[in-house]
């Protein structure tokens, strides 16, 4: 069985796609999944299902709902009532959020030894499971819960193999990319800043101080803040022209 939560709640056995219809089975059985086969307590359900106003019958429609879910996936999984909750045996299951887990963090140790060809690959990887936003046909109490964690797993592996490919030499092919994404996530420092590497790389070094100003407005107009470490440390480095002592040049644009 394969399971699917980087988009909407999907699960499916030797390519036949399981029918979960309706957002509070998509619910249950996210909730479930991410739980990583520890238990899930039927208040914690019952909030991710109705938030704090939860239906006198929340007992009895959180057992429908979870015979539904036994009905839908078959024998391949078993979800078990322990106690005051429930909890779902993967079986040896695949999902997509481990594997996304699992690719990042080898893709941040291989950037952390230098080993940038192997790194972006790992973390584009990674981000090839993502289908869209992260549980788009669930409760909004499970999706205020769970996706703002999933999301910045989601930017910091977009960060990290941008750093990567940056190790590469692909400056060039990396500025339209950074540009959209700092258009996007505008409070992202570290977006920024690798803007202005790329910059910097492809000899437009007034229009990476430019950025560094135009973060500076933002972030006080917006945030009332001054700009981190990260995007000071990358100014000081274009104006000094040392922006290879924070990555070393690659040996090819």
């Amino acid at each position: 069985m394969e399971f699917k939560l980087l988009g909407p709640v999907q699960a499916g056995s030797h390519d036949c796609e399981v029918i979960i219809s309706g957002s509070k089975i998509s619910t249950v059985l996210a909730s479930l999944l991410l739980a990583r086969e520890r238990l899930v307590g039927s208040d914690r359900m019952s909030y991710l299902l109705w938030g704090a106003q939860p239906p006198a019958t929340r007992s009895a429609q959180i057992y429908t709902y979870i015979s539904r879910l036994r009905k839908a996936l078959g024998h391949d999984v078993q979800v078990e009532r322990k106690g005051s909750g429930y909890l779902l045996r993967m079986n040896g299951s695949r999902l997509d959020v481990v594997e996304f887990e699992e690719l990042c963090r080898t893709g941040q140790a291989e950037l952390a030894r230098g080993d940038y060809a192997s790194s972006a690959e790992s973390l584009r990887r990674a981000l090839g499971l993502w289908r869209g936003p992260a549980l788009t046909n669930v409760t909004s109490y499970l999706e205020d819960a769970e996706r703002p964690r999933l999301d910045e797993l989601r930017n910091a592996a977009h960060e990290s193999r941008i750093e990567a490919d940056l190790g590469l030499g692909r400056h060039r092919s990396l500025i339209p990319e950074l540009t959209a994404l700092v258009s996007e996530y505008p409070t992202r420092e570290k977006l920024r800043s690798q803007l202005m590497i790329a910059l910097y790389r492809c000899d437009r070094q007034s229009e990476a101080i430019d950025m560094f100003h135009a973060a500076r407005r933002y972030l006080a107009d917006e945030l009332g803040v001054a700009p981190g470490d990260t995007l000071n440390n990358t100014y000081l480095a274009v104006l000094r022209g040392n922006v290879d002592l924070l990555m070393p040049a690659p040996s090819a644009s």
